[in-house]
């Protein structure tokens, strides 16, 4: 289950960093062992866009 705090970014954080850091094992739990999430993968790599959330 989610927790509150993976659903509510401090303000200024990136919405996608922020989830998948507080909710990592509920983020990518469609992973093999050992496997790159494709999605953080794209987004290290391509930066953070629209994600940054302003408060």
């Amino acid at each position: 289950m989610t927790t509150q705090k993976a659903l509510n970014p401090s303000a200024g954080e990136c919405k996608q960093c922020w989830y998948h850091a507080h909710a990592s094992h509920e983020a990518h739990k469609h992973l093999k062992p050992h496997e790159d999430c494709p999605a953080c993968v794209d987004h290290m790599l391509n930066g953070h866009g629209n994600t940054i959330v302003g408060r």
